[in-house]
C-alpha cells in the first residue's frame, strides 16, 4: 500500500479534492433549495439531473477522450464544474438548477473517467488492486470531509459555493502535474442487456434497484434533513454517517463474501439495510435513530453494489466480464435517475419519513426477488466463485473495469485467490 501512495499520492490527492467538491454540492443544494423555497418535488427533479448527466457522461467520455485527448477533456470539463458551482447561487431557479445539475453530472463523470484512467495507468499489475482499495478510501474520506466543510459558512450566502469551486480547481494541479504519458483508452466490447439478464437476473435487477437507493441517499438526504427540521450540523452528521458506514463495513463484507454463499449474503445485507432504514419510522423524532439508520443504510448500500458485480461475475466467463460491466453500470445509472424522483414523491406522500420508506421498500424488493431467484437456480459453489473487489457506485467505468481485471486474474488463479492473494489480500486491505 505504501508503494501505491508513494507513486500515486498526487493523483489520489487530486481525486480527494474532487470528491470533497462533489460531496459539498449535493448537501449544499439541499440546504439552499429550502432557503430558496423550492418544493420537494422540484428538488427531486434537480437531484435526478445529476444522475442523468452522469450516465450521459459515462457514455460520451470515451468518444471525447479519443477525439481531443485526456488533458483537454479534463481541463475543459473541470473548468465547467468550477463555473457551475459558482452559478448555483446566481441562478437560483429550479429549471436553471436542473440544467446545471445535468451539466455538472456529465462533467464529473468524464473527469472521473480521465483521472481514473491516469490512476490505473500509474499502477502496475502487482499494485492495481491496492490502488483500487486506496481510491475507494479516498472517495469515502472526501465525501465525509465535505460534510464538515458545509458548517464553515451560511448556506444562504456565496462562500460555500465558492469553496468547492476552488477545491475542484486546485484538484487539477496535482493531477495534471503528476501524469506522464497519456494513457491509452480502450473501450471493452459490450454485452446486450438481454444476454446479461439471462446470465444473472438477480445481478441486473439488483444493480437497477441499488442505483435508486444510492441516488436517493446521495441526492435526497439533505432535502430530507431540511424537511425534517434538522440543523445544518445535524444534516452534516447524518450524511457523514452514511459514508462512515460504507467505509467501515465495505471490507469486512467483502472478506465474508469470498467465504460464503454470495447470494445469501446479498439478501442478508439488503435485509439489514431495509430494517435499518425503518428505525426512524419506528422511533420518530430521535436523532440517534437517524444516525443508526444512516450508518446501516450507507454501510449496506455501498458494499451491495460491489457484491452484485461479484455475484454476476460468478456466472460469467473471464472474457465476458469487461463486456458485462458496461451493461451493469447502465442499468445502475438508469435506476439512479429514478431514485430521487420516486423519493421526492414518497416524501410528498408520507412526509419526511418517505425518504426511509422508499429506501426500505427498494431493499425489501431486492430481498424478495432474491428469495424467488433462489427457487429458480442453485447458487455456484463457494469454491468456484471469484474474489470480491471494492467498487463504489460513484466510480466510473474505468474503476469497474479494473475490478473486472482483478476478478479475471483471480479466476485464472483460483488457488491463489482462495489463499488470500485476491479478495482482501489482493486488494491490499491487510497490507
Amino acid at each position: 500500500m505504501w508503494t501505491v501512495l508513494k507513486n500515486s499520492w498526487a493523483l489520489l490527492f487530486g481525486m480527494l479534492l474532487l470528491m470533497v467538491g462533489n460531496g459539498m454540492q449535493g448537501t449544499l443544494l439541499g440546504l439552499r433549495g429550502a432557503i430558496e423555497g423550492f418544493t420537494t418535488g422540484q428538488m427531486s427533479v434537480i437531484m435526478a439531473g445529476y444522475f442523468a448527466g452522469f450516465l450521459g457522461g459515462s457514455r460520451a467520455a470515451p468518444w471525447l477522450i479519443r477525439r481531443v485527448g485526456h488533458v483537454r477533456v479534463f481541463a475543459a470539463l473541470g473548468s465547467l464544474i468550477s463555473a457551475v458551482l459558482i452559478l448555483y447561487p446566481v441562478a437560483a431557479h429550479p429549471v436553471a438548477w436542473t440544467v446545471l445539475r445535468v451539466a455538472i453530472g456529465f462533467a464529473f463523470s468524464a473527469v472521473y473517467v480521465t483521472a481514473e484512467s491516469w490512476l490505473n495507468h500509474a499502477a502496475t499489475n502487482e499494485t492495481r488492486g491496492k490502488a483500487l482499495a486506496a481510491y475507494l478510501i479516498v472517495q469515502m474520506i472526501g465525501i465525509i470531509a465535505a460534510q464538515g466543510l458545509v458548517l464553515l459558512a451560511d448556506a444562504g450566502g456565496f462562500v460555500l459555493f465558492i469553496l468547492p469551486s476552488v477545491l475542484v480547481s486546485l484538484a487539477f494541479a496535482p493531477i495534471l502535474l503528476s501524469v506522464s504519458p497519456t494513457p491509452t483508452f480502450a473501450t471493452a466490447r459490450r454485452m446486450t442487456l438481454g444476454a446479461l439478464f439471462r446470465i444473472s437476473p438477480l445481478g441486473v435487477v439488483g444493480m437497477a434497484l441499488m442505483g435508486a437507493v444510492f441516488s436517493a441517499q446521495w441526492g435526497m438526504a439533505a432535502v430530507f434533513g431540511t424537511n425534517a427540521g434538522l440543523t445544518v450540523a445535524q444534516i452534516s452528521l447524518f450524511i457523514s454517517m452514511m459514508y462512515v458506514g460504507g467505509l467501515t463495513l465495505q471490507f469486512p463484507i467483502g472478506w465474508i463474501s469470498d467465504r460464503v454463499d454470495r447470494r445469501e449474503l446479498i439478501l442478508v445485507i439488503a435485509g439489514l439495510g431495509a430494517l435499518g432504514a425503518l428505525v426512524p419510522v419506528v422511533v420518530p423524532d430521535n436523532f440517534v435513530a437517524l444516525l443508526i439508520a444512516s450508518f446501516l443504510m450507507g454501510g449496506t448500500a455501498n458494499p451491495l453494489y460491489a457484491l452484485l458485480i461479484a455475484y454476476t461475475n460468478d456466472f460469467l466467463e473471464t472474457d465476458d466480464m469487461p463486456a458485462a460491466s458496461s451493461g451493469l453500470m447502465f442499468v445502475n445509472g438508469t435506476g439512479a435517475i429514478a431514485g430521487p424522483l420516486v423519493t421526492g414523491w414518497a416524501m410528498q406522500r408520507f412526509g419526511p419519513s418517505g425518504f426511509f420508506v422508499f429506501i426500505a421498500a427498494i431493499l425489501f424488493v431486492l430481498v424478495g426477488y432474491g428469495l424467488w431467484r433462489m427457487t429458480r437456480r442453485a447458487a455456484p459453489a463457494v469454491a468456484a466463485t471469484h474474489s470480491y473487489a471494492p467498487v463504489l457506485p460513484s466510480a466510473s467505468q474505468v474503476v469497474v473495469d479494473v475490478a473486472q481485471e482483478l476478478y479475471a486474474e483471480a479466476a485464472d488463479d483460483p488457488d491463489a485467490a482462495r489463499s488470500g492473494v485476491s479478495g482482501a489480500g489482493r486488494t491490499g486491505f491487510a497490507d
